[in-house]
């Protein structure tokens, strides 16, 4: 058997490399003598810096930033091995973990220090920028990243606005003349894991608003005031982005990265699979192992996983997609390339401890998933 297994991380519980190793071990309990390629992949989340650093030999920085609430965080950035391009992601600066589950509110986070890890970049001389924007605590428009870089966001008395979502419903103007000039020389590729608009239904607010904290007032709140931004933001900039697909990525630093900076977003998987190097390595494989914490209705929309079948379809090689745990919409992946899905957690337990037995959990799966497989040859034979 060769098995290529591609893992996204598994959010809180196990890196993307822990949950790879723990599906090698339970492939190897099936196949002892199984030729197996790990490569732990990401789609512009947490974990984008390790993917692509470890995957071009490159290395990594750390900055002291401005937090999602202000306070400061020690964040991580990388350098890729041709020691011209930053790889920065914004969970490190801005992230949902960072945020204590009490002190969630979307209204007054801000992505300031993802911004400030884009100056931190452009100040070591590297004008090639890959920035990753999945996992975030904010729901901004980017805002906060642009101040960072020297924008400022002004009410109708010429004030500055406070940090975050909410305060940008009293936005009148929008001042680049301080916006870091390096910039426009700057190639930046934004990895985004979603198609989302800025505003609306599919938006920003009202799809990962939740999970960030906003209660359905909160919501209705912040989108009026997206929908405010990207008016004013348009009006300063000439840029028209707010309907583009991947503008609500990670609360809506999508468009604020397209506002304010030469960007241009790609799905973030699909650029660590370019630089991992995958197409090649899952040639000839018999089976493609991927998975995530968790498997929705999201996942259909460009995750990692999807990513991942994607790319294994193009070769004629099975995938299977082994989630953590499974909700609603989770069958919706099976349309975009994924052909069986299985859950690490086989009886009812307390998330805690689903969460801290993460390695043996997927060991196990794996495990049961490679049974399964090799029952299906045996019935071909």
């Amino acid at each position: 058997m060769r098995i290529v297994i591609a893992p996204d991380s598994f959010k809180g519980s196990l890196s993307a490399l822990a949950v790879a190793e723990a599906m090698e071990r339970g492939a190897r309990a099936v196949w002892a003598d199984a030729e197996v390629r790990k490569v732990p992949i990401a789609d512009g989340g947490e974990g984008t810096v390790a993917a692509l650093v470890t995957a071009t030999q490159g290395r990594l920085e750390e900055r002291t930033v401005r937090g999602p609430l202000g306070e400061p965080v020690r964040a991580r950035w990388g350098v890729l091995g041709d020691g011209a391009t930053a790889v920065i992601e914004m969970a490190a600066a801005s992230g949902l973990p960072l945020v204590p589950k009490e002190r969630r509110d979307p209204r007054v986070t801000t992505t300031y220090g993802t911004g400030e890890l884009v100056r931190a970049a452009l100040d070591a001389g590297l004008s090639k920028l890959v920035v990753g924007i999945g996992g975030s605590a904010t729901n901004d428009g980017g805002a906060g990243l642009a101040r960072a870089l020297g924008a400022r966001f002004l009410d109708d008395a010429g004030a500055e606005l406070p940090e975050g979502g909410a305060a940008l419903a009293r936005l009148a103007r929008v001042d680049l003349s301080g916006l870091d000039p390096r910039l426009a020389s700057a190639q930046v590729l934004v990895a985004c894991d979603v198609d989302n608009p800025l505003t609306g239904p599919r938006g920003a607010s009202a799809v990962y608003g939740p999970q960030k904290g906003a209660t359905p007032e909160m919501v209705q709140e912040l989108d009026a005031a997206l929908g405010h931004y990207a008016r004013v933001a348009q009006a300063a900039t000439g840029r028209d982005v707010a309907r583009l697909p991947g503008a609500g990525a990670a609360g809506g630093l999508g468009a604020g990265l397209l506002f304010f900076t030469p960007a241009r977003l790609r799905p973030g998987v699909e650029i660590v699979l370019e630089t991992t190097g995958f197409a090649a390595l899952v040639q000839g494989a018999d089976l493609v192992l991927t998975g995530e914490g968790r498997t929705d209705f999201q996942t259909a929309m460009g995750k990692a996983p999807v990513g991942v079948a994607q790319a294994a379809k193009r070769h004629g090689v099975p995938v299977v997609c082994l989630a953590g745990g499974l909700g609603d919409g989770a069958d919706d992946v099976l349309a975009q390339g994924i052909d069986g899905l299985a859950a690490a957690v086989a009886q009812a337990m307390p998330l805690d401890e689903a969460m801290a037995r993460g390695a043996e959990l997927v060991e196990a799966a794996a495990a049961r998933v490679c049974r399964l497989v090799e029952l299906g040859r045996r019935m071909r034979r």
